[in-house]
């Protein structure tokens, strides 16, 4: 079969973009051109993550929205975005729809990988038979949780280890994904995950929708090394001792609030723990870094610590290895990319499948999660002593050890599972052909 042309079209957030950007890699690496279709402020971002060597395989698409009022273009992505704004841009990717086809009509790919959150896609797609298969950002474990959820609200689920309270279940907005769990011509589902962390979790989910479930792989981004604007902070990381350094970062799309905010700058404080934090808040919040920060915390902390108010390069971080933990909100790439570099997780997931993925890594054994007190609440006496255990106690080097038997089996497994996938799709392809 000659080269197989797919178009691939994630959902407008960058933890959606790096999963999706993840797999056109992998697939490049198998003989396949991709085309990564999204909006102009995000394919800014995303060129720069692209190596040099899939120049000619990976081609980014731009797609256009309406220009409506309260959403200029700058806000054509949800890096920074404001959460209230949130239903507007789902109804201008929506909008876009006329686009989007002339898009599918000029490039003619064999195939549409499209993200869950646009199931419309599927629908442009199958207009122009075009057959579309739906990706899944997020592990398998979530999916299943998320499918009792909103299709078994009576039914219990068979896995209580990472069963929810009912405020964190109302957090997921379940409703919303009424639709698009299980709508689709085609009956494959690609799943970002592999089998050596959610085995039982593919299986249950296969047997809930009785669709194909194919993992493609944890999503994890390269350490890109050649950013001169991380060398003084790289250069700080380095002379630290090993295993001594926690990462802190709660992801692109999600901000503490200005308590949370005080009870983890106070949790760092009192820990006596080296740290790089990454602090960041929605874009239009005219917020300055020291006021957001307790009276007088950066002087405290001196050379123990950095505070960045800006990006920082997680998978170099994590990589490193003076990094021995990574207090996260657990957002699946994250997750993905601490356990696939051998970093045990302190988590503190915030709402959407944070808290599952979150039930997940401790089940696994590779992550502590910090306790909330009954009104959700976190406590920076809670935050210290849980980072002192993680980094220089038992609890840490047990974590250690477990993240990184998993890490290796992880990536002993990697090739195979996506080999697996790309012949699913060429089958897929093939099939389609001879329907036409």
């Amino acid at each position: 079969m000659a080269t197989l042309r797919v178009l691939m079209f994630p959902w407008l957030a960058y933890g959606h973009i790096s999963p999706f950007l993840n797999v056109a890699k992998k697939l490049a690496d198998r003989g396949f051109l991709i085309y990564l279709c999204s909006t102009p402020i995000n394919l800014k971002s995303t060129i720069k993550k692209i190596p040099e060597k899939y120049a000619d395989s990976i081609q980014l698409i731009e797609l256009h929205l309406p220009e409506l009022p309260e959403l200029p273009p700058h806000y054509h992505t949800t890096n920074g975005f404001p959460p209230h704004l949130n239903n507007t841009l789902h109804k201008a990717l929506e909008m876009s729809k006329p686009n989007f086809s002339k898009i599918l009509q000029n490039l003619k790919p064999d195939l549409v990988i499209y993200d869950m959150l646009q199931q419309w896609a599927e629908h442009v797609a199958n207009e122009q038979n075009i057959p579309a298969v739906k990706l899944i950002t997020f592990g398998a474990a979530v999916f299943s949780y998320l499918f009792y959820l909103v299709k078994k609200p009576e039914a219990v689920f068979p896995f209580p280890a990472i069963n929810l309270s009912k405020i964190e279940q109302e957090k997921m907005y379940a409703k919303d994904f009424e639709d698009r769990l299980v709508d689709g011509n085609i009956q494959i589902m690609l799943i970002s995950t592999s089998r050596t962390i959610e085995a039982k979790y593919i299986d249950h989910c296969t047997e809930l929708i009785n669709w194909k479930v194919v993992p493609v792989g944890p999503p994890v981004q390269d350490p890109i090394t050649n950013n001169a604007d991380d060398k003084e902070l790289m250069d700080w990381l380095g002379t630290k001792d090993e295993n001594s350094t926690v990462f802190v970062s709660f992801g692109s799309e999600y901000f503490l609030s200005k308590e949370d905010m005080e009870e983890v700058a106070f949790g760092l404080e009192l820990s006596n723990v080296n740290f790089i934090w990454v602090a960041r808040f929605p874009k239009g919040e005219d917020q300055n870094l020291e006021d957001a920060l307790p009276k007088g915390f950066l002087e405290r902390i001196g050379e123990r610590g950095r505070v960045l108010d800006k990006f920082a390069p997680q998978p170099r971080i994590l990589n490193h290895p003076s990094t021995g933990g990574f207090i996260s909100h657990c957002g699946w790439n994250s997750v993905m990319e601490s356990v696939d570099f051998g970093v045990p997780i302190i988590a503190m997931p915030i709402q959407y499948d944070q808290p599952s993925n979150a039930r997940l890594i401790v089940e696994l054994g590779v992550a502590v999660e910090i306790v909330r007190d009954d009104d959700g609440k976190i406590h920076r006496g809670e935050i210290a002593e849980t980072l002192k255990d993680v980094i220089t106690g038992k609890t840490g080097e047990n974590l250690r050890g477990k993240v990184r038997d998993i890490s290796k089996n992880l990536k002993s497994i990697r090739g195979e599972e996506m080999d697996t996938a790309a012949e699913v799709l060429i089958q897929l392809c093939k099939n389609s052909n001879e329907c036409k």
